[in-house]
């Protein structure tokens, strides 16, 4: 039986993100939809860098195996960013949406 799962990560700790993708990644691998909304430090996933943690690895995988991610726009500003290269900028809606549509939801932060 395939899922709907829902990942929010709401940290920018190399670790805690590249298990988050590791997470994505292997639910896309068994069949389930799986998309990640980026809230608070989260927002900050492209500018991880880790030699122990490879975060634009997976994410680069997680994208390849097409996982969807979303980022708030709200977390963005407040960073001073008006964009996020990989992925739409997205609002509480959306996170809802996520929310809504979702069988599972895990939060990491």
């Amino acid at each position: 039986m395939t899922m709907k799962i829902g990942i929010i990560i709401e940290t920018n700790d190399a670790e805690k993100v590249w298990n988050a993708l590791r997470l994505g990644i292997t639910s896309l691998a068994k069949g389930h939809e799986t998309r990640i909304f980026l809230l608070g430090k989260g927002v900050e996933l492209e500018e991880i860098g880790d030699e122990k943690f490879d975060v634009k690895n997976k994410l680069t995988q997680f994208l390849k195996e097409k996982g969807e991610i979303l980022a708030c726009g709200t977390c963005l500003k407040l960073r001073g960013k008006d964009t996020v290269e990989l992925c739409p900028v997205s609002t509480m809606a959306d996170l809802l949406k996520l929310v809504e549509e979702s069988d599972r939801i895990i939060s990491i932060g």
